[in-house]
């Protein structure tokens, strides 16, 4: 799950070591969840900075778990299951920030290897030119019918934290459980005969540009693209149902600059820092009453009455298995 990223931003992700003011950052790119006001929040405001970087939630635990001997990155941020896997690893460390006791239990570490710090509702994020004259898509049902052929995609759910959560919410969609993914397998078998497209990355500039007219994605990256692109976008939470899934963050263990990391997190979850997420469409992980006109942005209430929280230690739990069996029997 990204705004849409330049070819300067992304040298700017390649750019050279961090120096003693920088603190590096995994997965925290400018394009996704409006990182890129983040980021110069707090370069303005702490005086630090941070380099760009695209990983997706499993990339960056990867790279946590190579480097575990000598870290290169201070904070991380990620999908909720694998700030758990992470914590599991012992490759984050425990740090509650400022705003920490707010944060609802289940949506923490309560030894504070890892918070919340904004949610998401799994949807369908849609250009609406691009169809080509179809119908906007209402269900997950309807994306297997011909007239979506080539025009649906979703991440990798075995790499990236965004692609797992698409499949967690079809498979709740069609009556399956955290322990069972037949009914997600079978979606996904036949959605492969639409010719779905499978990035691994972030893929907001896709949906913009029509590439992808359809991506299963976040409601605040609809949202974005709805109020702030040119051309026609929208957000469907689908008929079946959906998920709610918070992001989290973590100070690494073993961080070469804890110190600011532990600063960077202060502010996240501090009211300015969560006001940034709202502004974003984000729903904040602290009690923060939305604006009105960012909350008259959103879908009613109603239809947010259908996306569902679960257990996500046991969502983190049937994350790899998932994986395995999707790439077994699926891709």
């Amino acid at each position: 799950m990204r705004h849409i990223a330049t070819a300067a931003v992304v040298a700017i992700a390649m750019a050279g070591p961090a120096t003693a003011k920088d603190a590096v950052c995994y997965n925290c790119p400018p394009q996704w969840a409006d990182w890129a006001s983040m980021l110069k929040a707090i370069s303005q405001k702490l005086d630090i900075q941070m380099p760009h970087d695209n990983k997706n939630s499993g990339q960056a635990l990867s790279q946590l778990l190579a480097e575990r001997a000598s870290p290169v990155a201070d904070v991380v941020y990620y999908g909720v299951t694998t700030g758990i896997t992470a914590a599991k690893e012992k490759v984050v460390a425990e740090y509650r920030p400022a705003g920490f006791d707010q944060v609802p239990d289940g949506l923490k570490d309560p030894g504070g290897r890892w918070v919340a710090v904004h949610y998401g509702t799994i949807g369908l994020f849609v250009n609406v030119a691009a169809l080509r004259g179809a119908p906007v898509p209402q269900c997950f049902a309807d994306l297997k019918k011909p007239e979506y052929k080539g025009m649906v995609g979703y991440l990798d759910p075995s790499s990236a934290f965004v692609g797992y959560a698409g499949a967690v919410a079809v498979n709740l969609a069609f009556k399956g459980s955290l322990s069972n993914f037949d009914p997600a397998i079978s979606y996904f078998k036949d959605l492969a005969k639409n010719s779905p497209i499978v990035p691994k990355q972030t893929s907001y500039a896709r949906v913009v540009s029509g590439e992808i007219p359809i991506l299963f994605d976040y409601d605040f990256n609809a949202y974005r693209a709805k109020y702030e692109e040119g051309g026609k976008f929208e957000f469907v939470l689908p008929c079946e149902g959906s998920l709610r899934v918070p992001y989290v963050m973590s100070l690494v263990e073993k961080a070469p600059h804890p110190e600011l990391g532990k600063k960077v997190l202060d502010y996240v979850l501090s009211d300015e820092g969560q006001a940034i997420w709202a502004k974003a469409y984000l729903q904040p992980a602290r009690p923060v009453k939305l604006p009105a006109e960012i909350a008259s942005k959103f879908l009613p209430a109603s239809d947010y009455a259908r996306a569902k929280s679960v257990d996500y230690a046991e969502m983190e739990k049937g994350q790899a298995g998932f994986g395995e069996r999707y790439l077994n029997e699926v891709k």
